[in-house]
């Protein structure tokens, strides 16, 4: 009976343990485009939306929440992988309040980029904006836990940036304004420093645990196939070329913010890899198709006209790498969340 007793002390000894070494992360909070926003356009008047089924059909209860997926998106996996929560909501949520987001918050915004530009296209939440958003949030905060332990908070806290795809995919290559400004080359560059200056911002307001993620395949992305279907709907190996020269650049100015802000810990996260594997080789990974997508005829539909009316959706999105055109379904964010958390965010476990 003593050596019961015993036991039971011991296992409840190290469950009580458990909220101190989850403690290391203990809020995730993100920045970025549709690959991160989990409903903040709801708020905004634009018509790049996806608070409407068949998005979110996948999700829990079945409801659409403004996520670009079928179901969750990477950065949820990431905070259930971490042991905080298993969905990040949108800051602009009415839904949610402080106490919510004491644990995590995605300022994101679908459609924007780092270009301010590039959010005037579908006039969404400018990147700026978002760290407007988040001094806001730190605010609130503050009044909510109190000076001292909000500050412990955001230093300990994971911010994960995704965004830059829609720079190029939707203003670069599209419109005229920066092409005419910039050789590919140049708008990297300032891109990159509009990032850099980003998480110099960040460190200011006492961020000191920062993931930036990199540019994934993007000529491979059904949207980008279908542009190119007198060519055979081959990746379009320009953008992929000039989203792996991207990257490139980004982790050499990672390398300089590291030496510049000291007691930061930045990483950077690339999808780049991961998913053209699981593009060149999906069986490998369960899925039937990565060329088109699961939402409509999978060659060009998103936002509204992804939604219920449309015939052609696919029954199984578990079989697909895309779900829109442009988005990656809730079984690709799971892959590439379990990569990122294994990898690049093994540090922070």
């Amino acid at each position: 009976m003593a050596c019961k007793l015993v036991t039971l002390f011991f296992f409840v000894n190290l469950l009580m343990q458990i909220p101190k070494v989850r403690a290391t992360v203990p809020a995730i909070i993100v920045f970025g485009d549709s690959t991160v926003d989990p409903g903040n356009n709801n708020q905004v008047s634009t018509v790049l939306k996806s608070n409407f089924e068949p998005y979110g059909r996948d999700y829990y209860g079945g409801q659409p929440t403004g996520r670009f997926s079928n179901g969750r998106i990477a950065t949820d996996f990431i905070s259930e992988a971490l042991r905080i929560k298993p969905a990040i909501p949108a800051y602009l949520d009415p839904k949610y309040d402080i106490e919510d987001f004491a644990t995590g918050v995605s300022f994101a915004s679908a459609g924007t980029g780092y270009d301010n530009a590039t959010s005037d296209v579908l006039s969404v939440i400018p990147f700026w904006k978002e760290l407007e958003y988040y001094k806001e949030y730190q605010n609130k905060l503050r009044k909510h836990l109190g000076k001292d332990e909000a500050n412990q908070r955001f230093s300990e806290s994971l911010h994960l940036i995704s965004i830059g795809t829609n720079d190029f995919l939707e203003n670069y290559y599209i419109l005229p304004t920066r092409s005419s400004e910039y050789s590919v080359d140049e708008y990297q560059s300032f891109l990159i420093g509009i990032a850099s200056n980003f998480i110099r911002e960040l460190y200011k307001l006492g961020a000191r645990k920062v993931v930036i993620g990199g540019l994934p395949p993007m000529g491979c992305l059904p949207l980008e196939r279908t542009t190119n279907m007198f060519f055979g709907s081959d990746c379009i190996n320009e953008y992929n070329d000039v989203a792996k020269d991207f990257n490139k650049k980004l982790q050499g100015a990672v390398t300089e913010l590291k030496q510049e802000l000291g007691g930061i810990h930045l990483v950077m996260s690339s999808p780049y890899d991961k998913l053209m594997e699981m593009i060149r080789n999906p069986s490998h990974f369960g899925f039937e198709d990565a060329e088109t997508a699961c939402c409509g005829t999978g060659f060009f539909e998103m936002s509204y006209l992804c939604d219920n009316m449309n015939p052609f959706t696919c029954s199984d999105a578990n079989k697909y790498v895309f779900w829109d055109a442009f988005h990656p379904t809730e079984k690709t964010n799971a892959i590439l969340a379990d990569y990122v958390v294994k990898t690049t965010l093994a540090k922070f476990r």
